[in-house]
């Protein structure tokens, strides 16, 4: 287990741009806003985005008084940590999987988490060199694995749960991200990627659907400005849903506390 934190939950999908950080990020928010003590580790060493989702200026670094290692930066109530702190954000990280591999078990273990209930993982997209060193080298509670409705997408997402499961990870759900989409002017709603692969993927892994979230332009212009969909508007759909993924995962982790603690032993005369 890693120091300072109780539960690991990765957040992963088997491509990119089906909106795994922007998940992440409010999810993150939401589990917050139910009074968990909540991190996020930005473990794209390649395309970090936390940074910006959470308005992180440039300038923002962690401290570090020894030299090795860092405390997380603070804001919004979540504690953050990103390879984006510690490099030039314009400079690309042209690196081989295992410095890529090596960076991110830096910022896992040598980041002082403080009191965690949970650390999410926004993993980089794909099943490579990083999400085989954490669950090789990482007590991992669970995955939530992100995908849109598209079939290459759900393709991919399968591979993702498939790579999960070899290595002994559970899968705690799949959010089905751009599910349908309601025009502003006229109010028409349409599935513009398919409908129902969410649901299809889960029953097909006998796992759940965590929750499906609408194709949203706000949900996009919120979190580019540095205000994510549950801080920007907690009173509105997205959040509530974000809010239900959230309980649905503090549920699966308090069964499994429940099992590792063993049976309730009562004596009686």
């Amino acid at each position: 287990m890693t120091e300072g934190v109780k539960h690991i939950i990765a957040v992963a999908s088997g491509k990119g741009g089906v909106g795994k950080s922007t998940v992440t990020a409010n999810l993150a928010l939401a589990m917050a806003a139910q009074g968990k003590r909540v991190g996020v580790l930005d473990a794209d060493i390649y395309g970090p985005s936390q940074a910006q989702m959470f308005a992180v200026g440039d300038d923002q670094q962690p401290a570090s008084d020894d030299g090795k290692t860092f405390d997380p930066l603070e804001t919004k109530g979540i504690q953050l940590m990103s390879m984006a702190f510690l490099v030039d954000q314009k400079t690309p990280m042209i690196w081989r999987g295992p410095m890529a591999s090596g960076a991110f078990q830096q910022l896992l273990n040598q980041t002082r988490w403080k009191d965690l209930d949970y650390l999410f993982i926004d993993m980089p997209p794909g099943t490579g060199d990083i999400q085989l060193t954490l669950a090789q080298k990482v007590a991992v509670d669970g995955a939530v694995i992100v995908t849109t409705p598209q079939d290459i997408a759900l393709l991919d997402a399968k591979r993702g749960i498939e790579m999960f499961r070899q290595v002994k990870v559970p899968v705690l759900g799949v959010i089905e991200n751009m599910s349908l989409h309601t025009c502003s002017n006229c109010g028409h709603s349409e599935p513009v990627f398919g409908e129902g692969g969410g649901d299809r993927i889960a029953k097909e892994y006998a796992t759940q659907l965590l929750g499906q979230l609408p194709l949203s332009l706000a949900i996009r212009e919120q979190v580019d400005q540095g205000h994510p969909s549950v801080e920007a508007d907690p009173e509105g759909q997205v959040a509530r849903i974000f809010a239900e993924v959230a309980g649905k995962i503090q549920e699966q982790m308090a069964d499994k506390d429940q099992d590792a603690s063993g049976p309730e032993i009562s004596f009686s005369d």
